[in-house]
């Protein structure tokens, strides 16, 4: 007799190849359109299902878990910050989390490139002249921006994704600095020629770009604040692609706005798709659409992970990529 299938919900819409092989593999059910699922939707699911797969848009609390059915055993998340999701609650109510670590650390990498030199190029300002079709022609003092080259980088996290930034800044000619919470080893530091800072207030103050590279945990809320925002040279810019809610995106506006920083290249945002307006309205500031991660490649790797941790789960294993508490 073969067994019976996986009963998996899946919350948003992914690659058609990673939906294609869900199918083939499980009892899969599949959003129609890529609307995120109201919190209803989402506790339906959790009661419905062996295996849920959310994103970053779900919102999987301890009130939703501790609600969740008997049947619900694995939350594989498509992704690698889960701090969408009360692991804790998970792991009391016997409920296995996975996540999809690794496959997205070049193209983050790749895009905090480009977010720090569009500020310092000053690359949306050329755009908005180019289509208003008000370009008048070449002229000698014209969007001047500044170059990286000799510039110091200011990394806040030196994870994967950090440490991938640091070698690209590097061919950039950059000089790289960073804070951790440990310490790189020796020669791990040494390949990326990196200045570690135990102190990230006395990095902050030194560097010409701060790049924030580290998860959303608690003790990361707000780590740059206003406070410490407030020690970056005027002249500096800031970038982030990792999570929002590690800016102060309020003490960030102010700033920028008053000419406290000089600009800011934003790809994820405190609240979600509540962006603040006055950001909207800087000149200073790059933003867009949490693009960090947006490759075919990347986007079928994640999947590719997800459906391997649940095979893996439905085989009688522990999925590779399980995350516990202590893990965060």
């Amino acid at each position: 007799m073969s067994k019976k299938r996986l009963s998996v919900v899946v919350t948003r819409r992914l690659p058609e190849a990673v939906e294609t092989r869900l199918s083939e593999l499980f009892d899969v059910t599949l959003r129609e359109d890529d609307r995120p699922m109201t919190r209803e939707e989402l506790g339906v699911a959790m009661r419905q299902a062996d295996v849920l797969v959310p994103t970053i848009t779900d919102d999987i609390d301890a009130a939703l878990i501790t609600q969740a059915g008997e049947r619900l055993k694995l939350i594989a998340n498509y992704g690698a910050g889960v701090d969408h999701i009360d692991v804790a609650t998970a792991r009391q109510r016997g409920v296995l989390v996975s996540n999809t670590p690794g496959v997205l650390t070049d193209d983050t990498a790749d895009m905090t490139m480009a977010l720090i030199l569009a500020v310092t190029r000053r690359m949306p300002e050329g755009m908005a002249v180019m289509q208003s079709g008000d370009w008048s022609g070449w002229a000698p003092t014209a969007l001047m921006g500044g170059r990286v080259g000799g510039r110091r980088l200011g990394i806040l996290g030196m994870g994967r994704i950090g440490q991938a930034v640091a070698r690209r800044a590097r061919a950039f000619g950059m000089q790289v600095h960073y804070h951790n919470r440990k310490r790189l080893r020796e020669e791990v530091e040494g390949a990326l020629e990196a200045t570690y800072w135990d102190s990230l207030d006395q990095m902050v103050s030194r560097m010409d770009v701060i790049s924030i590279n580290c998860p959303h945990t608690p003790s990361t809320f707000h780590l740059m604040n206003a406070r410490r925002l407030g020690l970056m040279k005027p002249d500096a810019v800031i970038v982030n692609t990792s999570r929002g809610e590690v800016i102060d995106e309020n003490a960030l506006t102010r700033m920028l706005r008053a000419g406290d920083i000089k600009g800011a290249g934003l790809d994820v945002y405190e609240h979600g798709r509540e962006i603040n307006p006055r950001l909207r309205e800087l000149k200073n500031v790059v933003l867009l659409p949490h693009m960090g991660s947006a490759t075919l490649e990347g986007r079928i790797e994640m999947g590719e992970k997800v459906l391997i941790n649940i095979k893996t789960f439905d085989d009688g294993h522990r999925p590779p990529d399980q995350v516990v508490p202590s893990m965060l």
